[in-house]
């Protein structure tokens, strides 16, 4: 259950932001600043998960530290 949860969640989220580009695409002129926008937070997001995923002594807290 919990699954398909996550799942119609993602497909939500997806079309969303679909419908989100389009909708700064349509909107040319100064839609072009939300693109840009969007595109630097994903930047961020994605150094955020890179810096997560390779920092070892956040998983060995993670794992060993009592909390």
């Amino acid at each position: 259950m919990e699954y398909i949860g996550y799942v119609l969640l993602a497909i939500v989220a997806l079309v969303w932001i679909v419908a989100l580009f389009i909708g700064l695409i349509a909107a040319f002129p100064y839609g072009i600043i939300g693109l840009v926008a969007i595109i630097g937070i994903g930047f961020l997001f994605a150094k955020v998960i890179k810096d997560r995923l390779e920092n070892k002594e956040d998983d060995h807290y993670s794992d060993n530290i009592e909390q």
